[in-house]
């Protein structure tokens, strides 16, 4: 019953603000209306000439006698987060793309005619620009004393409360432009990301990679064990798919003789969508001739620990009530290694013994893996109940033949592949390997999994000729890594989730 009576309290609440936020639209269309009969509703003429960043860089230090003897002029531009009206005098907190600054507006300074339309017609989520002097306030704050004012853009849609801010999750993502208006640490985040992305980039081409483009759409998805999208061309009367990862173009373009390659953008795969994955990430896969995955492990971890170190200013990163440390060396196991540190309960015999695993994972809810052996058992038994805990960054390494189809088999150890996944904070971070460049042995890989696809195996690889053809001119020894970048920026902006760190993640349609 209390329930009942809350629910109907939250109902009436939610009508309330429905409400009010319509009488204020209506109030503001009739502005909108006014200011449409008067002349330009939205004009296109002001020119901003000052970053509020910048001017409080320049003259933030100075002294109130500084800016009274040498008076500063400028024009800047931003939208209004408070409004102040004091009889001939108002205060307004004006904010743009930097940072925010007070604007000081007068009658004697603007006019009558100016401060009136002001008082009447400029709102909260308003844009405007003004002309003025630089000043302290009593307080201390800088400020603008406004000479000429605009009113730029009308707000028709009310801004959230400004000491409730906007909280709810999935208004935040779904209307991105509205929280990165009222939330700072959402700006944070994605000018992190945006700095490093541009710092993985530097570092890359510093190490002598060239940056490429490969197809979006593939006549044939490869490069991952993934289920694709699928659209059709018209023009050619074909289905094709968005690619699920630029793997084998990138490695078709070192047979071309070009001995370092990268290619950071969007990857697409057509699967579930829950705190840690997005129909489209970003994904950065590189590729370097004459190298293997010793090499690749050390390469990989100095571009996280430089990128962390020149984004974030440190290589030691809080999240989530956890600190990780990208300056230690990363440990590496194997699957079995990590089960047996992580999950002491399992002997090293059990770990051997098919027939235990398969009952373990029976045990532990997992999908039946009848015809598994005892390296792709061992890996599923690690992601159970080892996975999680791998918190500090480690790779697991030497993943078996099985489940690697396009990486190199072991010399040494049958079975095996020179394969790694990095996982930090619990989850995989990069996956890379020393490049199967043998042309029958990859041939050989396509065709079994062509027969689990025909199986039933939706993320089974496809049979792809060209590549193998490809490999027929001559792939050097190679080693290629992809590192999800989406990921890594959840660990430098301490985010919980995906959503966080993608501007516009998908999400269902709006009831």
């Amino acid at each position: 019953m209390e329930t009942k009576v809350e629910n109907q309290k939250e109902t009436v609440k939610k009508e309330d603000v429905l409400e009010t936020e319509n009488h204020i639209i209506a109030e503001r269309l009739a502005k909108l209306d006014k200011l449409r009969a008067e002349g330009v509703a939205y004009p296109n003429d002001f020119v901003q000439k000052d970053r509020i960043e910048e001017v409080r860089a320049a003259n933030g230090s100075k002294t109130p006698e500084e800016l009274e003897a040498a008076p500063v002029e400028v024009t800047v531009a931003g939208r209004v987060m408070l409004k102040r009206v004091m009889g001939k005098a108002s205060f307004l907190t004006v904010k743009d793309g930097t940072d925010h600054i007070q604007f000081f507006i007068t009658k004697a300074e603007v006019g009558d005619e100016t401060y009136d339309f002001f008082k009447k017609m400029v709102d909260i989520g308003d844009i405007v620009g003004a002309t003025g002097t630089l000043f302290f306030t009593k307080t201390g704050e800088l400020s603008v004393r406004v000479k000429n004012f605009r009113l730029l853009t009308k707000n028709i849609r009310p801004l959230p409360d400004k000491f409730h801010g906007l909280s709810d999750p999935e208004t935040r993502y779904r209307q991105r432009y509205v929280d990165l208006i009222m939330n700072e640490s959402t700006r944070r985040t994605f000018m992190i990301r945006s700095k490093a992305i541009a710092e993985t980039r530097k570092f890359m081409m510093e190490h002598h990679f060239m940056e490429v483009e490969t197809p979006m759409l593939h006549p044939i998805p490869g490069g991952a064990n993934a289920k694709p999208f699928i659209t059709h061309h018209n023009a050619l009367d074909m289905d094709m798919y968005l690619r699920i990862a630029p793997e084998l173009y990138l490695k078709r373009l070192v047979v071309g003789g070009f001995e370092r390659v990268f290619e950071l953008n969007r990857s697409f795969r057509n699967e579930g969508v829950d705190v840690r994955h997005n129909p489209e990430f970003t994904m950065m896969e590189f590729y370097a001739a004459y190298k293997e995955y010793h090499w690749l492990m050390d390469y990989t971890e100095k571009l996280l620990r430089t990128v962390a170190e020149k984004t974030i200013g440190t290589a030691v990163i809080q999240y989530q009530g956890h600190t990780i440390d990208l300056t230690k060396p990363f440990d590496r196991l194997t699957a079995k290694e990590a089960v047996l540190k992580y999950a002491p309960q399992y002997t090293p015999e059990q770990l051997e013994d098919k027939d235990f695993m398969q009952e373990e994972l029976k045990r532990l809810g997992e999908p039946a893996k009848a015809d598994a052996g005892v390296g792709a058992l061992q890996m599923a038994i690690f992601e159970a109940v080892a996975e999680s805990k791998l918190i500090q960054p480690t790779y697991i390494i030497d993943y078996p033949v099985e489940i690697s189809p396009l990486a190199r088999a072991s010399d040494k150890v049958p079975g095996i592949t020179e394969r790694f996944e990095l996982f930090m904070a619990g989850r995989e971070t990069a996956n890379g390997f020393s490049e199967l460049n043998d042309p029958q042995d990859q041939a050989a890989r396509f065709m079994a999994q062509a027969k689990l696809k025909a199986s039933g195996d939706d993320e089974a690889m496809y049979y792809d000729a060209d590549y193998v053809r490809a490999l027929e001119y001559g792939l050097p020894p190679t080693g290629g890594c992809g590192v999800g970048l989406d990921r890594f920026v959840m660990l430098l902006t301490d985010s919980p989730s995906i959503r966080d760190v993608l501007l516009f993640p998908h999400m269902r349609p709006e009831a």
